[in-house]
């Protein structure tokens, strides 16, 4: 890719330069919200919580340069930190200690070496098979789970990992903790902001509330009060990480990459591919991978743990009409800044109104009106939906896919083995044949049965074919006529099951057309050793075709109903 395309693929149509200053906005406000996301989900990845800021500069940056995606944010996030966070205390590595130190960036190296790997066999194809309903259920679960993880912190308590039984759990637990004035600080930031998000979308609200929350922590010395507030950071730039590998857990945080590598390009690509179908646009999958891989190496490479993509600070992006890449490097810059000389007003932040700026993003992140959408058109899409959705609160992100997966593999096979179909009709005054179950003026003709079937003949439908034709016919039946323009193709056993039929309806005088079907079907069915229907004139053109060969002319004599 020359330099010309690559720049034309990081910017949207119609992106002008009055648009850079919404990105710069929209980065330094990522880089502002990134400080408590990041650092509370370090710390849930066993690292000290400023590795979670360094997990914020490089990565972001460079996942920004390599994605085909407009307007997605990497970044410290909560499922990696949370997997993270399980593998040590199943190494037995206590949370921030210096093994833990040296374990977790290693584990992120390993993670982007699998996610190279799904690069080279261009694993991420796989993702464009997943379904919308699946992908809004996967990211309205990831959004209710975070959510869940959070709500702690709004009175003061600790956030949870986990499933959602666990953090119902630690909620539970914390709520000894509780603080009423934390609590209503956190709320009523959520409020706010989703009020003021319908009536003014274009004030920036999360970075008012962030002011505020900074002015009335000095002001009225919210932490004599019990309000949490950010712990004191110390400036620097982060520096690359020196390792020292242990081999004898190295298999073991192996096996957790994999796990944590397909979490990331699930999450990852699913999301950030429901934005770009939002917008109009493809992704480039494979290169989307390569740069999940890319900026987990460099977080690996700088002490932190894995990072993927964040949802809550993508809808941000949105909301502040991020356009493009630029927000990243502005997100970058913005941190870079912080790190070196802005670390002083980080201990004034209320961890409450945080916390409520994260919520208010994630609520917006979830597909609610894509729910309330699947309601009222089709009660088999909402059942996957809801799924995807409790299969990722209660089992986990990949199960969450797999079980939204699966389940939209059933709905692929219970529709081709029940397609849509129909009884084809004359409607009087109107040319050609009519569905008579969509018109209720449509007449059979006396005598002749017309059939419309919608889909392919296979092994798993084709009794559902045989048995609507046998249920059709009455003692008045002299003709089947068969509307195969919904038939692109037959396997063996639904051609053994044609010629059966046919010669059983021979056994009763009533003549069977296929009618209206292409050259391969046709093919197929000489293949398949079904060649008499072209020699006997089974096989017909067009109905039309047929009434001339059973010499019935306009008008026709048709059955009242």
């Amino acid at each position: 890719m020359n330099i010309k395309a690559y720049l034309k693929s990081k910017f949207p149509e119609g992106y002008s330069p009055l648009n850079i200053s919404k990105d710069i906005i929209s980065g330094i406000i990522v880089a502002l919200v990134s400080i408590p996301i990041s650092m509370g989900y370090a710390q849930i990845a066993g690292l000290p919580m400023i590795y979670g800021l360094y997990g914020s500069v490089f990565p972001i940056l460079v996942f920004g340069i390599i994605t085909s995606s407009y307007d997605f944010v990497f970044g410290v996030d909560a499922a990696p930190a949370a997997l993270t966070g399980a593998t040590l205390v199943s190494l037995q590595i206590a949370s921030e200690s210096e093994e833990a130190i040296n374990a977790v960036p290693i584990l992120t190296i390993l993670v982007s070496l699998w996610l190279l790997l799904f690069f080279f066999l261009k694993a991420g194809r796989a993702v464009k098979y997943i379904s919308v309903p699946v992908m809004g259920g996967f990211i309205t679960g990831i959004c209710l789970e975070i959510i869940s993880m959070q709500i702690p912190k709004l009175w003061g308590g600790s956030p949870g990992t986990g499933e959602l039984p666990h953090l119902l759990i630690h909620m539970v637990e914390e709520l000894p903790k509780f603080n009423w004035i934390s609590f209503s600080m956190g709320v009523c930031t959520i409020i706010i902001i989703l009020v003021f998000r319908k009536i003014l979308p274009k004030l920036p609200m999360s970075v008012i509330m962030l002011i505020l929350g900074v002015f009335l922590s000095v002001q009225l010395g919210l932490k004599h009060h019990g309000v949490m507030l950010l712990p004191k950071t110390e400036a620097g730039f982060p520096l690359p990480k020196l390792f020292n590998i242990d081999f004898e857990i190295l298999p073991d945080l192996g096996f957790s990459a994999l796990t944590i590598a397909l979490v990331i390009m699930s999450e990852t690509m699913l999301a950030s591919r429901s934005n770009a179908i939002e917008d109009g646009y493809d992704l480039d999958v494979n290169r989307e991978v390569l740069g999940y891989s890319l900026a987990n190496m460099i977080s690996g490479f700088f002490g932190c743990c894995p990072v993927n993509a964040s949802v809550s600070r993508t809808s941000i992006v949105r909301q502040f009409g991020g356009k493009s890449q630029v927000t990243s490097i502005a997100a970058c810059v913005s941190m870079i800044i912080i790190l070196i000389s802005c670390t002083g007003f980080i201990p004034l932040m209320p961890i409450p109104v945080l916390t409520g700026i994260i919520i208010a993003a994630l609520l917006t992140a979830c597909e609610f009106d894509l729910a309330a959408r699947l309601i009222k058109t089709s009660k088999k899409d909402f059942l996957i939906f809801i799924s995807a959705c409790l299969g990722v609160l209660f089992f986990g992100t990949v199960y969450g896919v797999v079980i939204g997966v699966i389940l939209s593999f059933f709905a692929v096979i219970s529709e081709a083995v029940s397609p849509p179909r129909t009884y084809v009709g004359i409607r009087p005054g109107h040319e050609g044949f009519y569905s008579m179950k969509a018109h209720e003026d449509a007449r059979e003709i006396q005598g002749i049965i017309m059939y419309r079937f919608g889909g392919n003949l296979f092994f798993a439908n084709i009794d559902t074919f045989v048995n609507d034709i046998e249920d059709a016919i009455d003692e008045n039946t002299r003709v089947i006529i068969i509307n195969a323009s919904g038939i692109n193709n037959v396997d063996i056993t639904a051609c053994d099951r044609l010629m059966a039929l046919n010669r059983s309806l021979k056994k009763r005088d009533i003549r069977f057309f296929f009618a209206e079907n292409d050259g391969v079907v046709n093919n197929e069915l000489k293949r398949y050793g079904a060649g008499e229907f072209l020699e006997d004139g089974t096989v017909q053109k067009d109905i039309e075709d047929v009434l001339k060969l059973l010499e019935l002319k306009e008008p026709y004599t048709l059955v009242e109903r």
